[in-house]
């Protein structure tokens, strides 16, 4: 016969982790947020998550922790969970990012990110041709040249999986920690572009070629060819996305 703590044990094992659970209704009200569905100053109960969701009392609360943690609510006493105004927000989050990029903040996202990596990237780049170690410069220039026959092969989740390391990596490898804590929010934009279909009809190949020119910069310890390399990526990209339409550069 089982003993009732083994059954305990057993039904707690088998139930759902929250995020599980939570991680879609925070996805819409994180949304509703962005959108202004839900205004700064709006209230939130966990009675209202509860009853709108159908969900336990505990599952609302994690809802409300979620939204927290980005600093899109806070809680007040006898009052509920007050929606706060965006210059709270941690707008590095991937979620703030996502939800920015699918509502009516995309434009003003996508120049608001441009311009900063504009404003990191071209450093960063020439940091690593100083800093990075010899398996990172390697890694650099392998995903460089595996980009354009991605491309062209039509494996979208390829290229882009390889995008993102070839950014990320190279962020971290300029040595500064600033630079390495926003390879999340690059992550978000490139992922982002590719969910909303922002990418071209034709590849770019002149710029898949500067992304080989500059691991090649950094390969070779060239600080000045790796900073102006980015540059030039970045320059296209502001241009393509902000100006011209989209575009495949990343």
């Amino acid at each position: 016969m089982t003993k009732p703590e083994t059954r305990i044990q057993a039904k707690e094992e088998a139930a759902p982790p929250a995020p599980v659970l939570h991680a879609s209704h925070s996805d819409t009200l994180g949304q509703e947020v962005v959108d202004g569905v839900l205004p700064a100053g709006a209230v939130l109960t966990l009675e209202s998550i509860q009853e709108r969701f159908a969900v336990s009392r505990t599952v609302a609360r994690e809802v409300v922790h979620s939204l927290e943690s980005l600093n899109m609510v806070i809680s007040k006493r006898r009052v509920g969970m007050v929606v706060l105004p965006q210059r709270h927000w941690n707008l590095f989050d991937p979620n703030v990012i996502r939800w920015r990029l699918r509502g009516p903040q995309r434009e003003l996202q996508v120049r608001s990110l441009v311009e900063l990596r504009m404003a990191v990237e071209p450093m960063a780049a020439a940091s690593a041709a100083r800093r990075a170690s010899p398996e990172a410069r390697l890694r650099l220039v392998a995903l460089a040249q595996s980009l354009e026959p991605l491309l062209l092969a039509g494996d979208d989740q390829g290229f882009l999986e390889a995008d993102i390391e070839f950014h990320s990596l190279l962020l971290e490898s300029s040595g500064n920690e600033m630079f390495g804590a926003l390879t999340t929010a690059v992550a978000a934009i490139l992922a982002g572009r590719m969910d909303l279909g922002m990418v071209p009809d034709e590849p770019v190949i002149a710029a898949l070629s500067t992304h080989v020119a500059l691991a090649e910069a950094i390969m070779r310890d060239q600080p000045a060819r790796a900073e102006a390399a980015m540059s030039d990526l970045l320059v296209e990209l502001r241009t393509s996305l902000l100006e011209d339409g989209p575009s495949s550069v990343s």
